[in-house]
């Protein structure tokens, strides 16, 4: 009997000494990689990064694939999330050190009688979470599970009761590729974790157990007796009253499913763009560790200047106006009975060629003509942009069939539009919309470069002023011949008519006007104001045409430059991205407003009282007898060569805007252009979206806000033109050079080019992307 006891002493001994030799061992690394001290003092899990409204709203993160993660402090956490997780989890979590001695000792016995039962404490598995993984191994699960009692013990001695329990909820999954508490309550529940009730917390904490079997979205129905079980739990350790209890278990789920990606969010045009600017940034910048920054896992936190409700109504106001020009659109003769494309098959063939199904038919070895015919003939289910359709709670989304030419064709003929908002005074942008819809549509119309039309022509008046002319001289509205050019000006409407002030000329958009001043100014000096003065980084060739708006110009530029005007002459550059801080809240970078001046405050104020015309009596004055808005505003609408590009451009003291419409392509396009001109395509967006500011309080932009300008000076110094001369004979000096220069011309060479809308370009319009000059330099002149 002795010998016997003796045995199992020996027995028992030499398993704990084994124990702790294998304690010792795995604690010194030999049994797999061990985290250091450091790394255990500040656990590194992936975090995804998160862009930040002004008014601190989440836009959207960026985050690899499985890693949508975002830290949550204890204190924003509900305590029924926390009572709910210790009743389930680990009822004594807060009387052991990281293992739980009862709970371990047990095993042996629930194995015996056939029941599995999880031993592992919050702390174990926040280890697990933190630096290990699960091996299907039996053997090699026993040495993890050991490293996670070492592990968890050391989590213990470094952290409190309440930071584990943070960095457990910041760790753990909870399915739908959703990772912590946080991103879980606003992704199940659109709130955050702070304010969830009884019922939410249950629901949430009910899925760690199965992220899928106990997924409210997918199984409502194990959801809600899970989330009752842990109800119960709550109760029996006194976390809840029994009221409580009975009063949550009869609540159904009412789920507020809103998932974020990085395609939806607010803003997603302007996060795009973020987010190519932090892939550069991080690139550059290093952490205290040596190693670079990462913006999808290191939890960085990008905040912007984006105004949300800004930014809700430009797209509520481009979504409406679009969607009825979409239905004019499509009744157009050449849309409706296909004759467009008929006309442009090289075109249907390159998209077919760009698309993934070709790629993957031609990989798999089928040839051109059974990829062809499968496109034209084969009809399919797929899922389509729509203005007014929703599927799945996703707007914009149809589900229809058709074949992959037509989705093709369907897809092309979807118009598109820009939309851009900003601050004029600080340049900080408040809206970005940079397409229908960032899901199907990547082209960021913000950024594209388009002929821009007669909103460039507030530069060349300006250019005017700066040179003596004032918006009372009198200038003539007849053809101007370029011998040297092959080109003649010609008006939109009518060949011309008698002299007019300058003033007129503008609100008018008369183009004559602008051939007459670019004429007298020279096109290459225009040019050189354009490329020095208005920062334009696009090419502006020094031909006359620039003066009707040839050039391929982004709205975000032409935004940049419009800023002198409501600025007193200073251009503010627009600025996104304000500051940029680490995961813990350390400012990384700070990115302040920069401006410069352009133009005097005089010539400012002058543009702004003939800019002001354009929307009280000219091409713009459908924002007053046709929307009704009687707010100081000025402005300068723009249409192309066969109506392809729609602008308009407008401000008040207190915010600017521009919008721009039409097409990928060109040969898309308006046939008519009453309705395709930039008063019909992007004024009304304009002013739908001024309405629903101005009518918001909340906003501070007020429609009685003045532009505060001074009295004109007294014996303005004006030009006299006399009409009495026919253009060809010889007159006085007129503007800066005899009005020879301007009308001894051999007819013989001349050639007529109209140039209110600028000629048409072949191809894609989206070629080339500038990179906006400072929408996070701190210099203000970075590119």
């Amino acid at each position: 009997m002795k010998k016997s006891v003796k045995i199992l002493w020996i027995c028992v001994f030499s398993i704990m000494g084994a124990l702790v030799l294998c304690v010792f061992l795995i604690n010194w690394g030999l049994f797999g990689y061990m985290p250091s001290m450091a790394q255990l003092e500040n656990p590194s899990a992936a975090l995804a990064s998160e862009v930040i409204a002004e008014d601190g709203t989440p836009m959207g993160k960026f985050y690899y694939a499985d890693e949508d993660r975002t830290a949550c402090a204890f204190k924003d956490i509900s305590p029924y999330v926390i009572n709910a997780l210790v009743a389930t989890e680990d009822e004594r979590f807060y009387e052991h050190s990281g293992i739980d001695p009862k709970g371990t000792l047990a095993i042996p016995f629930y194995l015996l009688i056939g029941r599995k039962r999880g031993s592992s404490t919050i702390t174990q598995q926040l280890a697990l979470n933190l630096f290990g993984t699960r091996s299907s191994n039996p053997i090699i699960r026993i040495f993890q599970k050991m490293k996670e009692w070492v592990l968890a013990v050391k989590l213990e001695r470094h952290f409190t009761k309440d930071e584990i329990l943070a960095l457990y909820l910041n760790t753990v999954g909870f399915g739908d590729n959703v990772k912590g508490i946080k991103n879980a309550s606003r992704t199940f529940f659109n709130k955050d974790p702070d304010r969830l009730n009884i019922q939410e917390a249950a629901t949430l904490i009910g899925m760690l157990k199965g992220n899928t079997l106990y997924n409210p979205r997918i199984n409502p129905r194990y959801a809600l007796e899970r989330r009752n079980t842990v109800i119960h739990k709550m109760e029996d350790n006194h976390y809840i009253t029994a009221s409580q209890e009975e009063a949550a278990v009869n609540t159904p789920i009412r789920l507020q499913y809103h998932k974020m990606n990085q395609n939806t969010g607010i803003a997603p045009y302007a996060r795009e763009y973020i987010r190519q600017f932090m892939k550069n940034w991080c690139a550059n910048h290093q952490k205290p560790d040596g190693d670079n920054y990462d913006p999808y896992s290191d939890g960085l936190k990008i905040y912007t200047t984006i105004n949300p409700k800004i930014q809700m109504y430009s797209e509520q106001a481009m979504d409406k106006h679009l969607a009825e020009l979409q239905k004019i659109f499509n009744q157009q003769y050449d849309i409706k009975n296909g004759s467009i494309w008929k006309k442009n098959e090289n075109y249907l063939t390159m998209f077919m060629k760009n698309s993934d199904r070709y790629r993957a038919m031609k990989a798999a070895g089928e040839s051109d003509a059974a990829i062809e015919d499968f496109f034209r003939t084969q009809r399919i289910n797929m899922r389509v942009f729509s203005w007014n359709h929703t599927t799945d709670n996703i707007p914009h989304t149809m589900d229809t069939t058709m074949t992959p030419m037509d989705s093709i064709k369907y897809m092309q003929q979807v118009i598109q539009g820009g939309f851009l908002a900003v601050d004029p005074e600080s340049g900080d942008i408040r809206a970005w919309v940079g397409g229908p819809d960032f899901r199907y549509f990547k082209n960021d119309h913000v950024l594209a470069t388009r002929q821009v039309g007669s909103t460039i022509k507030p530069f060349l008046y300006c250019f005017a002023i700066m040179n003596g002319f004032t918006p009372s001289t009198v200038v003539p509205d007849t053809p101007v011949y370029f011998p040297k050019y092959h080109w003649v000006s010609k008006n939109d409407v009518g060949g011309g008519g008698p002299p007019v002030p300058l003033s007129v000329g503008l609100a008018q958009s008369l183009n004559h006007v602008a051939a007459y001043l670019i004429k007298q100014l020279t096109p290459a000096a225009f040019a050189d104001f354009l490329k020095s003065r208005i920062d334009i980084s696009s090419d502006v060739p020094p031909y006359p045409s620039i003066a009707l708006g040839t050039p391929d110009i982004s709205l975000y530029e032409m935004v940049r430059g419009y800023t002198i005007f409501p600025n007193r002459g200073l251009m503010a550059e627009p600025l996104l991205i304000t500051r940029i801080e680490d995961r813990n809240g350390n400012i990384l970078a700070n990115f302040a407003p920069k401006k410069h001046e352009v133009i005097n405050s005089s010539t400012a104020s002058t543009m702004i009282r003939m800019m002001e015309g354009v929307v009280n009596s000219g091409t713009g004055a459908r924002i007053r007898f046709r929307y009704g808005i009687q707010a100081e505003l000025a402005g300068k609408t723009g249409t192309t060569n066969n109506n392809t590009d729609g602008w308009f451009i407008g401000y008040s003291p207190q915010l600017l805007a521009g919008a721009w419409v039409g097409f990928n392509y060109n040969f898309l396009h308006f046939n008519s252009t009453y309705i395709g001109q930039g008063a019909n395509t992007g004024l009304p967006i304009y002013a739908l979206f001024m309405k629903q500011v101005y009518a918001d309080k909340t906003l501070s932009i007020s429609p009685s806000a003045q532009f505060n300008l001074p009295a004109p000076p007294e014996g303005l110094n004006q030009f006299n033109y006399d009409p009495s001369l026919p253009p060809g004979q010889a007159a006085p000096n007129n503007g800066n050079g005899n009005a020879s220069d301007y009308f001894d011309v051999d007819n013989s060479e001349k050639k007529s080019q109209p140039h209110e809308k600028s000629p048409e370009k072949k191809g894609k319009a989206e070629e080339h992307q500038p990179t906006p000059k400072a929408l996070y330099s701190p210099s203000g002149k970075g590119r």
